[in-house]
């Protein structure tokens, strides 16, 4: 038997899906592969489905569920079927659907597709060592048990689980990234469709809720193109039962890749997607960013707009090989939106952040909004990421018995030769009559520039970090004009002991 998915000439509306499971914290992996569906089904008119596959009862929780589905909130990724927006495929989560997997399986099981498989695993992987097989899985031997078989099984007390009968010969499939894509079944072993106590596995429950949904294009990591074959054999089986009467297309997405050539895996700290909105990443930068990981606007251009995705997104245009997730290239992509965005709009974004971290209140008082609105264009050019207005801001609100100087900051600038120079500041700022940042540069230059002849870094440095605590801050003369003559004479002075 020779089985083919290709389906030339079809004219179903697109309809794609993301179905994670609630088992921890959401992969970039995850939020990649959610992009590419997303970015598919508007760019083809297309419907974007949200499925919660949470049959995995051990593992699946609600924090998770509701993590990722704030991420998908947080990117903009809206779905147009799903939790929290319903639909005509509802339940949207696994776990208040076993009825549909129940009445699936039940016709599975009438058919000529599956049989009762009364093994264990030790008992299979013994059979498997002893016949010295390298084939990895069921090795068919309950398919044709005979009554005796079974009675003798079943009076051992063994419950069964249903198996799907694997076809002889080859699958092949038109792989929307890869191209053609065969597979020899001999090498694609039986497999479950659900535990002894009946409760359906993935191998079934994902194809059925797909089947069901009407899920035209499959588009998922490469991880599972090995789960395809079989899955593709089932859908022959639920056509022949009447669940469905057609089979999606598959396309496999690159692997996400880390450190040393291996796949970016749970454990690596880059690659837990919520970690770069708690860092203040724009959802466009990051989103950007993973748009890369695979894909390409054009040879020469990486910054752009979800709106230009949209318009120039082709599954077909995907790279089969496998992505590399470089963290400087996401900070310089997200750097490259931050650039895009007006001063009012990084404002807007970073408030969360400054609440956050209790630089201003909540809600901000009239005194920190109009300190916030003088202070934002002096940073707005300078972060790189929304969690570093925080940083590079927090030396203005802060109360004077709270400020405290960066120790390395301190030790590196302010040693005794820092001390003077800040004491020729003191020097010079205490007579000006205006305190404004025109004066306060004129003042400092002649006296620690052109009076002492240092050169603007040296002789600037050490009144940086004693005004504002660290060596990187917004730029010094407006810094004092905002802090006011008291509070940064105020500073000077304690950092000159």
């Amino acid at each position: 038997m020779s089985t083919s998915t290709s389906t030339p000439g079809d004219t179903r509306p697109v309809r794609v899906r993301m179905a994670p499971s609630p088992t921890g914290s959401p992969h970039v992996g995850l939020v990649r592969t959610a992009l590419f569906n997303w970015a598919f089904a508007r760019h083809h008119g297309g419907t974007f489905v949200f499925r919660i596959e949470d049959t995995d009862k051990e593992r699946s929780t609600d924090e998770s569920l509701s993590s990722i589905i704030d991420l998908m909130r947080w990117l903009g990724l809206d779905w147009d079927e799903g939790p929290e927006v319903g639909g005509p495929h509802a339940p949207y989560q696994q776990s208040e659907r076993s009825d549909l997997y129940a009445d699936a399986l039940a016709r599975l099981k009438e058919s000529s597709h599956t049989y009762e498989c009364y093994c264990t695993n030790e008992e299979a992987a013994a059979r498997r060592k002893a016949a010295g097989s390298k084939v990895q899985g069921y090795d068919g031997f309950c398919r044709e048990l005979s009554a005796e078989q079974v009675a003798a099984f079943e009076a051992e007390g063994r419950k069964p689980v249903v198996r799907f009968r694997m076809p002889d010969g080859s699958i092949t499939w038109n792989d929307l990234v890869r191209g053609e894509v065969t597979f020899e079944t001999e090498f694609v072993p039986d497999y479950a469709l659900c535990r002894a106590n009946g409760d359906p596995l993935y191998t079934l429950v994902n194809p059925v809720d797909d089947a069901l949904m009407e899920i035209t294009h499959v588009l998922r990591g490469e991880d599972l193109l090995s789960s395809t074959p079989r899955q593709i054999a089932l859908y022959e089986a639920l056509k022949e039962v009447g669940i469905t009467d057609s089979t999606p297309e598959f396309g496999h997405l690159p692997y996400v890749m880390g450190e040393g050539n291996k796949k970016l895996s749970k454990r690596d700290p880059e690659a837990h997607a919520l970690a770069y909105r708690e860092q203040g990443f724009l959802p466009e930068g990051l989103l950007n960013y993973l748009a890369l990981l695979g894909w390409a606007i054009a040879a020469d251009r990486d910054v752009f707009s979800l709106e230009e995705m949209v318009a120039a997104f082709e599954i077909g245009d995907v790279n089969p090989n496998p992505a590399r997730f470089d963290l400087k290239k996401a900070d310089a992509i997200n750097t490259a939106q931050m650039r895009l965005l007006s001063v009012e709009e990084i404002t807007h974004r970073a408030l969360p952040f400054l609440k956050r971290d209790g630089v201003v209140s909540d809600p901000v008082s009239d005194a920190d909004a109009q300190l916030l609105e003088l202070a934002m264009p002096l940073v707005a050019e300078r972060v790189n990421k929304l969690a570093e207005v925080s940083t590079m801001l927090g030396f203005l609100f802060v109360d004077e018995d709270e400020f405290a100087l960066d120790e390395a900051d301190a030790a590196k600038l302010l040693d005794e030769k820092g001390r003077e120079v800040v004491a020729a500041a003191v020097a010079a700022l205490e007579g000006l009559e205006s305190w404004s940042t025109a004066a306060i540069q004129e003042a400092l230059q002649q006296a620690l520039v052109e009076d002492l002849g240092l050169k603007p870094r040296v002789a600037f440095g050490p009144v940086r970090v004693a005004a504002t605590g660290r060596r990187v801050s917004p730029p010094l003369f407006e810094s004092l004009e905002l802090l006011g003559r008291e509070r940064s004479l105020g500073r000077l002075r304690r950092a000159v002991g």
